[in-house]
């Protein structure tokens, strides 16, 4: 398995592009000092050593450097050998709609990205659970399979948005039916579904998916996201309206996701705008009965970090040697010399 044990770094990366930027800009300002001289063929003639490839060369190498480098400081990793952990945990399905319903600002800066941001420190907080993820509007999809790799999971929820799934809707008993099939064999007696939703279902029988899952030994806890006086939708500065071009007012509905965790034994908690309600629905896990999971992680990581160091350092060496002028020397071996000089 490979990894970056400092993947934070990584983003340093996103600096190339400015440096790219910095030295088109310092060749533009060059270009404008010397025409300030005279005619550009007459300055050329005045300075054979000059080269222009040559600077584009160090500023390729020293770009490539800095790559390099940025790579080496996030310590790539190779795995080497696997172990096998049991802990006794509860394995946990989180169901999110990400409808366009979701984008209701009646939390800000709207429910889905409140959802996000708890969902978050929800990862931060697990130990010995599994999580898996699912997103669901019209129809529903795993994003994230069971995993006890709370890092992974972090990522994928922040990537959670309306675009995840073709279909818009609300088919929350898809959903449910979807997440009582993602748990492994393992956790026959400690299986949550946590659903996380304003409560808007117009797909499907929300109600038969819960008894289904009560049946398997699930328990459902549900979270409704939304205010009862609701809030308009806004999708590209422009509010959803509904066939009679009246704007679309999406309200929390509470009835349904209250019907949910009474038959399967969990619990409702309505979101409010300081606490999406994940740490109550937690104390409630924590309280289940555990089952033994057992997990295969990588033990052992080489680092790799000396390559990328070591090509980084390369090219620096490299920038160096190369002089921004001709070497008087070796001109006639000059192989920068630019193509309307040959």
């Amino acid at each position: 398995m490979f990894r970056f044990a400092n993947v934070e770094y990584l983003y340093l990366l996103l600096l190339i592009p400015l440096l790219i930027a910095i030295y088109f800009i310092a060749a533009y300002r060059r270009r404008r000092l010397v025409a300030r001289f005279g005619n550009s063929e007459v300055m050329r003639s005045l300075m054979p050593d000059f080269s222009q490839g040559r600077l584009r060369l160090k500023a390729t190498l020293f770009i490539l450097a800095y790559a390099s480098l940025v790579v080496a400081v996030a310590r790539p990793q190779l795995g080497s050998k696997l172990r096998e952990e049991k802990a006794r945990g509860v394995e946990i399905m989180l169901v999110v709609d990400v409808s366009n319903s979701m984008l209701a600002e009646d939390f800000e800066p709207n429910r889905l990205e409140r959802t996000k941001y708890a969902i978050n420190k929800l990862f931060e907080g697990l130990q010995q659970e599994r999580v898996g993820l699912i997103a669901f509007a019209g129809e529903p999809k795993v994003q994230l399979p069971i995993t006890s790799d709370y890092r992974m999971a972090q990522a994928f929820a922040k990537r959670l948005s309306p675009t995840l799934v073709g279909e818009q809707g609300t088919a929350i008993g898809k959903a449910l039916q979807l997440a009582a099939l993602s748990f492994s064999s393992q956790s026959e007696k400690s299986r949550v579904i946590v659903l996380i939703t304003d409560g808007e279902n117009h797909e499907d029988d929300a109600i038969a998916a819960a008894q289904m899952a009560k049946e398997q030994g699930i328990r459902i806890y549900t979270i409704g996201i939304g205010t009862p006086e609701g809030a308009p939708i806004e999708i590209g500065g422009e509010f959803v309206k509904d066939e009679n071009n009246e704007i679309v007012v999406s309200k929390l509905g509470e009835q349904m996701l209250q019907e949910m965790a009474t038959i399967t034994e969990g619990a409702y908690v309505r979101a409010s705008k300081q606490d999406i309600g994940l740490d109550e629905v937690v104390k409630s896990i924590n309280q289940m009965e555990k089952s033994e999971l057992s997990t295969v992680r990588y033990e052992e990581y080489n680092e790799q970090y000396q390559y990328p160091l070591a090509v980084a350092m390369a090219l620096l060496l490299l920038e160096f040697i190369v002089l921004a002028r001709r070497n008087p020397r070796l001109r006639r071996f000059n192989i920068f010399r630019d193509k309307n000089q040959a």
